[in-house]
């Protein structure tokens, strides 16, 4: 099968999502060339099956809050990061995935110099993070990509997923923060973000960290 259809000709309303099957890798890859770099929506493929999404605009502050929040504690902490947003990931023949945001923390150093992502050079970022619903193929998009923690916020909760072997298991400890309860963390912080403002939340955020 191949694609007919100009990705600039599908239009999704705000919160919803399409899913197309029978495509190919290279139906996948021509799709990414087609697609404008400005587009508001995002790209899920895995073992033929595409997901298409426009998220909400109120799916887009909760995840660049948690990212704020990543980026907090990774400063007190005292550790390096790099912040990949939302980088197209791609396994060749398998899987195609753009967080909503992704983060390299244990290996930061070896992407520093990154301007163009590719996982056969590359290592998989250590966390990825998406806002709302996050359907199957996604998860299996990530498992395949190898990507060891996923967050998943949505309903003011957060879902964990750690990578063990070759399958997510749902935990409630991080592998980035592990000494920190950051399933519960992380909703509060985010409603304190929403209802007083984020840089408030951040202050108040760093005042507790550096009290521990």
């Amino acid at each position: 099968m191949s694609v007919t259809i100009p990705i600039q000709a599908i239009e999704l309303n705000a919160g919803s999502q399409i899913r197309i099957h029978n495509l190919t890798w290279q139906d996948f890859e021509q799709l990414l060339l087609d697609a404008d770099e400005k587009r508001n929506t995002r790209m899920t493929y895995y073992r033929g099956t595409l997901e298409i999404m426009s998220p909400l605009a109120l799916h887009e502050r909760p995840h660049r809050i948690i990212a704020d929040i990543v980026k907090t504690i990774l400063e007190i902490q005292d550790r390096d990061w790099e912040d990949f947003g939302s980088t197209t990931f791609k396994r060749p023949d398998i899987a195609g995935v753009e967080p909503d945001t992704c983060f390299y923390i244990q290996n930061a150093d070896l992407v520093r110099d990154c301007t163009s992502m590719d996982l056969s050079i590359y290592p998989p970022p250590d966390l990825a993070i998406e806002s709302d619903v996050t359907s199957k193929t996604a998860l299996n998009a990530y498992e395949s990509l190898l990507i060891p923690e996923v967050w998943i916020y949505s309903n003011q909760k957060l879902a964990m997923h750690i990578l063990q072997g070759d399958r997510y298991v749902q935990t409630n400890t991080s592998l980035v923060f592990p000494n920190l309860a950051i399933a519960e963390i992380v909703p509060s912080l985010v409603q304190q973000a929403i209802k007083q403002g984020t840089s408030k939340m951040l202050r108040q955020l760093r005042s507790y960290l550096k009290s521990l």
